[in-house]
């Protein structure tokens, strides 16, 4: 079992940044592909942004190409998603998810076994 704990959520002004934290714990975090997920109000979770356990590697949603950036610290068992610009649709719960089911792609919510209770980030214009 993986436990996921978010923070760093909140309210803030478009063109401004937030950094989401994810801090896992249960079993060896560095084997485990990483993700974040959102969903708004209404709407179906979407994926955001996803690290690789084995190349550290990293894949963006369109959506936030250029803005956001996902990074892992395995020594401290924690990934983080900065977000920079933001932009009033980029308001929703964000989620942290771990796995690694290789039958789905780093985007796919099939590939996370473990999810985080999520936190919102909501963004005024």
């Amino acid at each position: 079992q993986v436990q996921l704990v978010e923070s760093g959520g909140g309210l803030v002004q478009a063109g401004g940044s937030l950094r989401l934290s994810c801090v896992a714990s249960g079993r060896t975090f560095s084997t485990l592909d990483m993700g974040w997920f959102r969903q708004a109000p209404g709407k179906e979770r979407e994926f955001v942004a996803a690290i690789r356990w084995t190349s550290g590697s990293t894949v963006n949603a369109e959506a936030v190409k250029g803005r956001f950036a996902i990074s892992r610290d395995n020594a401290k068992n924690t990934v983080h998603l900065q977000m920079n610009s933001l932009k009033p649709e980029d308001t929703a719960v964000y989620y942290c998810a771990a796995g690694g089911s290789r039958a789905y792609t780093l985007g796919s919510l099939g590939r996370y076994d473990y999810w985080g209770q999520g936190t919102q980030v909501t963004v005024s214009s």
